[in-house]
This record gives structure tokens, sequence and C-alpha cells, in this order.
């Protein structure tokens, strides 16, 4: 990484601007400690699960790598102020958050030691979260798997960058170098990146779920919940159609709708139901095409990025 001096490396003591998105059922341990010892941040995705697997977590974390790695916090999950008194209690480095406003617990994070990261989908939520005292905000783009807002991330990071005095972190549709230095050149101190982490050795998700981001293209995603402004890019499927031609109906039966999506994402990360399981993914996922470890993710990405900036004319 010959010509990006970051402050996100400062911040959070890592050698290389990258974070490993946060995903539900996907970013334990294995995968978080394999991206901390590559030299990114990786996170453990608390998500709904109980307190006690958390726990699990970053204590196998802590056994695996002596290097910094997070806890994402899900706002909504009813157990979040539990996990806030864990990180602090374990001395993790940071946290990243999303699915709802932190900003209640920010003091309280802060003043435990914890880097505070949101993710935030718009420049008001950015300039909220600076006012709270965020340390950095994670400005994710629509591109993104999972849930997702509606501001391209091209549009999005340098708006964000404009607006805010704290760093910024360009994340959704970046899986390599050519990513890494678009976040860069948009005015980005350090890039986000899930999907491409999907592939990676250490990633314990069904063989299906991998082989079908493997395989992905270009135009395999789509975006369901938007009629219940829970939009949530995944791959197409039968449980994607499913979904879209109930959200057609005028009259749509919301507790239908809920019981047919329940459990989907641990049906694609733990079953491999390729029918019924919620496989979320981003559009980048047409450029992954091999498995690789996540250190060798990583040092492809900023490798590419280097090369970039080694060959760029103006």
């Amino acid at each position: 990484m010959k010509y990006i001096t970051s402050s996100i490396c400062d911040i959070l003591g890592i050698e290389y601007p990258i974070i490993q998105g946060a995903m539900a059922w996907i970013s334990d341990a294995s995968l978080a400690s394999a991206v901390s010892n590559a030299g990114g941040l990786g996170i453990i995705a608390a998500g709904n699960a109980p307190i006690e697997w958390v726990e699990q977590q970053i204590d196998a974390a802590n056994k695996a790598t002596d290097k910094p790695f997070g806890v994402n916090l899900m706002m909504m999950s009813p157990t979040v102020g539990e996990v806030v008194e864990l990180v602090i209690q374990k001395r993790v480095k940071a946290v990243t958050t999303g699915a709802g406003n932190p900003s209640e617990y920010i003091d309280r994070l802060k003043g435990g030691g914890v880097k505070v990261f949101p993710v935030i989908p718009s420049v008001s939520l950015a300039l909220r979260m600076q006012k709270c005292g965020a340390d950095a905000v994670i400005a994710e783009g629509c591109e993104a798997g999972g849930h997702i807002g509606e501001t391209t991330t091209m549009c999005l990071i340098p708006q964000v960058v404009d607006a805010v005095q704290i760093p910024v972190v360009a994340a959704g549709g970046i899986a390599d170098g050519r990513g890494v230095a678009a976040g860069f050149i948009l005015g980005a101190s350090g890039i986000q990146a899930g999907t491409v982490f999907l592939a990676a050795d250490e990633c314990n998700i069904s063989e299906v779920y991998k082989e079908k981001v493997l395989k992905a293209k270009d135009t395999d995603t789509v975006v369901t919940g938007r009629a219940l402004k829970r939009p949530i890019r995944q791959l197409k499927n039968q449980l994607a159609r499913n979904l879209l031609e109930r959200e057609s109906v005028a009259d749509m039966d919301l507790e239908e709708y809920e019981l047919n999506a329940a459990g989907s994402l641990k049906k694609a990360v733990i079953d491999g139901d390729s029918d019924n399981g919620s496989f979320m993914c981003g559009q980048i996922a047409g450029l992954i095409k091999e498995k690789q470890s996540a250190k060798q993710i990583i040092e492809r990405m900023f490798f590419e990025c280097d090369a970039i900036f080694d060959n760029i004319y103006i």
C-alpha cells in the first residue's frame, strides 16, 4: 500500500484501511479473525443472536488474533444494550452499527474506549452521527447486499465527504482494487467490503451460498422489501420472486409476507436451501470468480489499487 495514508488505519490500529462488512449469520469469529490477521478490521455481526453467542465469538476471536477486531450492533435488536456493555467489558476495539440510530449508546461506547463507526445511507444521517460523536461514518450505497438505502455509492460518498469533518468509509460495490481506488478518489479514508468475503476460505456459509456468489452475473441480484420500506438486496431465486409478487399486490397481506420471509437468511447460510433461502449479496458479485483466503483477498485488492495509482494519468 504505497500511496494511501489513511486516518482509518490510525484510528483503528490496522494495516490496511478496510473494514469487513457485517453480515448476520455469516460474520463470525472465524471470518473476523482472518480479516484482522490479514491487516484489516474483522467484524463479528451480533444481529439478533443471544448474548452468550456474541460473547463466545468475541472470546474465540481473541484467541485467534492479537489484532484489533470489531462487533456490529443491530440497533433494532432487543439485546443491543447488553451487547454494548459486553463489547466495553471485553475491550473490543470498535463497533459498526446498523438498522437504527445508535446515538443513545455513542457516549457510553466512547467512554469505554470503543471506536464508533455507524453505517449511514444519507448525508443527513452522517451529519447527525458526527454531531453525536461518531469517530467515522461508513457511507453505504445501494449496490451493497442486505439492507440498503436508495443512493448509489458513486453519488453518496462525495456528498458525505463534503458534508462532514470526520473520516468517511466507502461501502457498496467494492470487490477489487478498482473499487478501492475509486473510494479514495471520491474522498473516502477507507473502504468496507462484505460480498467479496463470502468467497473467503474462512467464511462459514453453506457451499450452496458460496457457489451462488461465484456463479453470479451482473444482473443476478434483486431488491425486495421496498413496499415495506425495508429494502434488501439478494440473489434472484424462488423466494425473491415470491416476495416481489406479494409486494405487487395492492392489498398485500403483511403477515403472510413476513411469514414467507421469516428464517430465510438462516435457510441460505446454514441449510443451503436454494429456493427458500435469502442469499443476500451485493451487485458486485459478478466480479468474484474464485475462493481465496481473507489474506489473499485483501492483499490482491490493495496490490491492484497500488497498480492503478502507478499507472494513472490525469
